[in-house]
C-alpha cells in the first residue's frame, strides 16, 4: 500500500481525447462549417500534442491542412484559443516574436479542449475563409461536444 501512494506521487493523472473523440470532432467541425457555407480541414491532438486526426476539407487549398496542424499546437502548446495569442501578440512589443517559432500559427482557428479543468487535446480550424470564422467554428465544436475552452 506504501508503494502506492508513494508511487502516486510521481505519475501523472491523464486524461486525453481518444480517436472516437477526434472523429466526432471533425463531424462537429463540419457541421459547423456548413452551416456558414464552408469546407474546412481539420486537425485535432491529444494531451500529448500527438495528432490524431488531420483532415483536409473538400476544394479547400492544400495548405489549410498544415495551417489547421499547426493552429491545434499553437493553442495545445499555449493553451489559448490562436486568435486571442494573435491579438495579444499585436498589442504586446514583447510578444510580437512569437511568430518567428517555427511551430506557432498566429491565426484564429486552433483551440485548446479542457475537460474537468485538464488539457486533453486541441483542435485546429482552416479554411473557413478568414480567421475569425475559423475560430468561432473551432470554439462552438468544442463547446457544442460538452468541453471547455480554458481551465
Amino acid at each position: 500500500m506504501l508503494s502506492l501512494m508513494l508511487s502516486a506521487q510521481y505519475a501523472e493523472k491523464s486524461s486525453s481525447l481518444n480517436q472516437e473523440g477526434a472523429l466526432r470532432l471533425a463531424k462537429e467541425a463540419n457541421a459547423e462549417a456548413q452551416k456558414i457555407d464552408k469546407k474546412v480541414s481539420v486537425a485535432v491532438l491529444n494531451n500529448s500534442g500527438v495528432v490524431l486526426l488531420l483532415l483536409k476539407g473538400d476544394n479547400v487549398g492544400p495548405h489549410n491542412t498544415e495551417a489547421s496542424r499547426r493552429k491545434a499546437y499553437t493553442s495545445f502548446s499555449t493553451k489559448n484559443a490562436s486568435w486571442d495569442l494573435m491579438n495579444n501578440a499585436a498589442k504586446s512589443t514583447d510578444a510580437r516574436n512569437l511568430n518567428t517559432l517555427p511551430e506557432l500559427l498566429l491565426l484564429g482557428g486552433g483551440m485548446p479542449i479542457f475537460k474537468d479543468g485538464d488539457l486533453i487535446g486541441s483542435i485546429g480550424i482552416s479554411g473557413g475563409g478568414s480567421g475569425e470564422n475559423d475560430h468561432n467554428i473551432a470554439k462552438k465544436t468544442v463547446e457544442n461536444l460538452g468541453f471547455k475552452i480554458s481551465k
